[in-house]
């Protein structure tokens, strides 16, 4: 940065004594002042050099501060460039991070319109705690239950199971060409009501009690695999957990037979994910279920398949 080589600050003219402004006279070249009159040359030298050593001082410490907001603007935008997750969690995307919070606007239920959504942030991983889009994207994870309003209208599946009559007629094809392939898809869970889900959450925890787990930590661990009560995708209908007939443990050997091979190669056609894919608990909330599909619809599983990442992701995104 270039410094001009004299700084002049005019004297101020009122003579108001309460004015706490700095007065820098200008100092007048040696030319235009008789040499009879200069009796202290060199101590004028001096004010002269640190003024200019002042000048240079501003110069570079106005271009350290310029250089460091251009560094930290690069590096924020290299950091958040590629995370959806990470972007929403960025000061200019939150305001106000007082409670750990920030709503974007409210959502509720089955609700159609513009998309809508909040976020909050915990151990320095981003939840969206609540979307609202299209039905089909209805988000339910432990940081968002099932609005209370919701209703759902249910129609049989295979085995007496229920599930939501909008995603009905794509889960029927998909179970039937997963069929027609010569293979075996049996449906071992779909609606559950939230006394249902109460009861299943309640047997998980006597187990864990059982091998001898504090109750509080039996109850954060059944979380992981039994979703609490009012946070569990099986309460909207949208969900379904396929097994392989010959092989009917939900475990992590289930992504080993045919039957999920080809639902997890196939499954985004016909509008469904695996929703809780390996490695993504820390956003989902839920550990790696490869048995648990959602109904999301054809265009969002299409995105989600060829991405590679979850619904939480995805719905980051559009947001």
């Amino acid at each position: 940065m270039h410094t001009p080589e004299n700084l002049y600050y005019h004297p101020q003219t009122s003579h108001d004594n309460s004015s706490c402004e700095l007065q820098v006279h200008p100092i007048k070249s040696q030319h235009s002042i008789p040499d009879s009159q200069q009796p202290h040359s060199g101590h004028s030298a001096r004010k002269r050099r640190r003024l200019r050593q002042f000048q240079w001082k501003c110069a570079l410490s106005a271009s350290i501060v310029i250089l460091t907001a251009a560094t930290g603007a690069m590096l924020y935008l290299l950091n958040t460039s590629t995370n959806p997750l990470q972007k929403i969690s960025s000061p200019s995307y939150f305001s106000d991070l007082d409670s750990g919070q920030q709503e974007l606007s409210s959502a509720s239920g089955q609700r159609q319109g513009k998309k809508t959504g909040s976020a909050s942030i915990q151990e320095g991983i981003v939840h969206i705690t609540s979307f609202s889009d299209e039905w089909n994207l209805i988000l339910v994870n432990p940081w968002n239950p099932v609005p209370d309003d919701y209703t759902v209208n249910l129609v049989p599946v295979q085995s007496g199971h229920f599930v939501d009559a909008r995603c009905y007629p794509d889960l029927q094809r998909m179970l039937d060409d997963c069929s027609e392939a010569g293979l075996y898809p049996l449906i071992c869970s779909s609606y559950r009501t939230q006394q249902t889900q109460q009861e299943l959450f309640d047997e998980r925890v006597d187990e864990l009690t059982a091998q001898g787990y504090k109750l509080k930590n039996a109850y954060e661990i059944a979380a992981t695999s039994v979703a609490n009560p009012g946070t569990s995708e099986h309460q909207i209908g949208l969900a379904v957990d396929i097994v392989d007939k010959n092989h009917q443990l939900l475990d992590r050997t289930q992504e080993t037979t045919l039957v999920q091979q080809w639902l997890m190669e196939n499954c985004w056609k016909y509008g469904f994910i695996l929703r809780y894919p390996d490695g993504t608990s820390d956003l989902t909330g839920i550990i790696y279920e490869p048995w648990h599909y959602r109904y999301v619809g054809k265009k969002a599983a299409k995105k989600i398949h060829k991405r590679g990442i979850c619904l939480e992701e995805y719905l980051a995104e559009l947001m």
